[in-house]
């Protein structure tokens, strides 16, 4: 009884403002998908269903900028995902399973601030430092800060994950004769490779769709799928701008679906 009474969904209003926030929310975005099915020339007429505007991103006469965006953003995407995730992980054993040490809540603040900083302060500041520094800008600019700006997407589910994982597994494993780092590679990691995989899903998709650091600290004549999307764009809106926006939209999905399997896998063992 008491917990119905407390259930967010018995709440006056409940379901009106759900729908109103998944309109709000989804409706752009399928609008941008059925548009990029439109066989017309303009994005206001709507002449049947084609995928020639799909054909268009592969062949038409901005498919080189637009294939060597996605290399770029895929390439940058993957690196920076792989090292994030693996400072994150060593951040989070350190924290979680390190106990008590100096400096140990400082070290939390400073991982997490990138979460709570706006974006576009990010962007500045590391745009100064690069310019203090004496760092050209291009693809290593670009890649140096996904990295840093990704280590606190991928730390937190991986902290998470450390947390609900006792460590009683540990020291079974060390009072049978195993050493620490044996405890670690042989039993911690295991355990904790879906937050592992969740939190590397994560970067990769930050990565991959993060426009304002990209556009304050890449070089001249380097482009990533966002950028090259916004350049495009600036010269007016076409349905192979639609085409692109929904495949990225797709990766996206996937990423999600692929992390909610893991972690629900996770949950039925």
């Amino acid at each position: 009884m008491a917990r119905n009474a407390t259930d967010v969904k018995n709440y006056a209003g409940f379901f009106p403002i759900t729908v109103v926030c998944l309109i709000i929310l989804y409706a752009p975005l399928l609008v941008v998908t059925v548009y990029s099915l439109n066989d017309s020339n303009s994005i206001t007429n709507w002449e049947g269903v084609s995928f020639r505007w799909y054909a268009d991103v592969f062949t038409g006469p901005e498919s080189e900028k637009f294939k060597i965006a996605a290399w770029n953003s895929f390439t940058i995407a993957i690196i920076a995902a792989t090292l994030s995730t693996t400072i994150a992980t060593l951040a989070a054993t350190a924290i979680v399973r390190g106990g008590r040490f100096r400096l140990r809540t400082v070290s939390f603040g400073l991982i997490s601030l990138p979460l709570m900083v706006p974006e576009i302060v990010t962007a500045v500041a590391t745009l100064i430092f690069f310019n203090s520094i004496g760092f050209s800008r291009g693809y290593l600019t670009i890649l140096v800060a996904h990295i840093a700006f990704c280590i606190p997407f991928a730390y937190l589910p991986i902290a998470a994950r450390m947390q609900g994982i006792e460590d009683s597994y540990e020291q079974a494993a060390m009072d049978l004769y195993a050493t620490k780092r044996q405890a670690f590679t042989r039993i911690l990691l295991p355990l904790m490779m879906p937050g592992i995989i969740s939190g590397y899903l994560l970067a990769f998709i930050v990565s991959l769709d993060d426009f304002i650091i990209t556009n304050f600290v890449k070089g001249a004549g380097i482009e990533t799928l966002p950028t090259a999307i916004f350049g495009s764009v600036k010269q007016g809106i076409k349905p192979n701008i639609m085409a692109i926006s929904t495949m990225l939209l797709a990766v996206s999905i996937l990423m999600v679906t692929i992390s909610y399997f893991v972690s629900k896998s996770d949950n039925t063992k």
